[in-house]
């Protein structure tokens, strides 16, 4: 977080200054009042104002710049977009080697947003923010191919009646897969593990134990 600390002859001018030397504006930054300024008798023994500004924590600009460093340290430089869905903000890549960050599964982009929402919510006193990364469309293919991983998945658990775990997911495919099933009247789903290894398990209605 960029802070600074600038003496000027009313608070005014200090936190004019402060801001021209962060280049930024008033709406970005917090300002602290260290000394005001202090007149002296006929221009005399004044104080001049001592202020200490400090820019914001903005999680989003934090993520991007985030982003942005390491799929170029990575060899796959991206252009990157943000639209609001929802709970959370998606973060949309493109790029010539897009397929790289996706990896197996979209694993390789799973992790990266594990650790962009990290990076981006370091600051306890910014406001948290959910940020889901999608790559040229993946997450919409890969939510229809979840939905049919589930619907297959509760056919075997009906046939067999045993439990069945997927693999390990981020939150929000776990969820694609509890709304998949939650109409299904044969069986039911959890959420179970910890992260990153979290994963959902389906099982027939009559054997959930509460």
């Amino acid at each position: 977080m960029k802070k600074v600390q600038v003496t000027g002859k009313t608070v005014e001018e200090a936190v004019a200054a402060a801001l021209e030397q962060l280049q930024t504006s008033k709406e970005q930054v917090e300002v602290k009042i260290l000394e005001d300024s202090k007149k002296g008798f006929f221009g005399l023994g004044g104080k001049p104002a001592v202020v200490e500004v400090t820019v914001k924590a903005d999680p989003v600009k934090t993520a991007i710049e985030y982003l942005q460093d390491v799929t170029s340290k990575m060899g796959v430089p991206v252009t990157i977009s943000q639209r609001q869905e929802n709970d959370h903000l998606v973060l949309d890549l493109t790029g010539e080697k897009i397929a790289i960050l996706i990896g197996k599964r979209g694993q390789t982009l799973n992790a990266l947003q594990l650790l962009t929402n990290m990076v981006a919510n370091s600051d306890p006193e910014a406001k948290h923010v959910k940020i889901v990364l999608d790559a040229e469309n993946y997450r919409t293919r890969r939510q229809e191919s979840l939905e049919r991983l589930a619907e297959h998945s509760a056919q075997k658990v009906f046939i067999t009646k045993k439990s069945f775990a997927l693999e390990p997911m981020p939150a929000n495919e776990r969820k694609v897969i509890h709304l998949a099933l939650k109409e299904n009247r044969d069986v039911e789903t959890t959420s179970e593990g910890v992260e990153p290894f979290r994963k959902v398990v389906i099982r027939p209605k009559n054997t959930i134990k509460r």
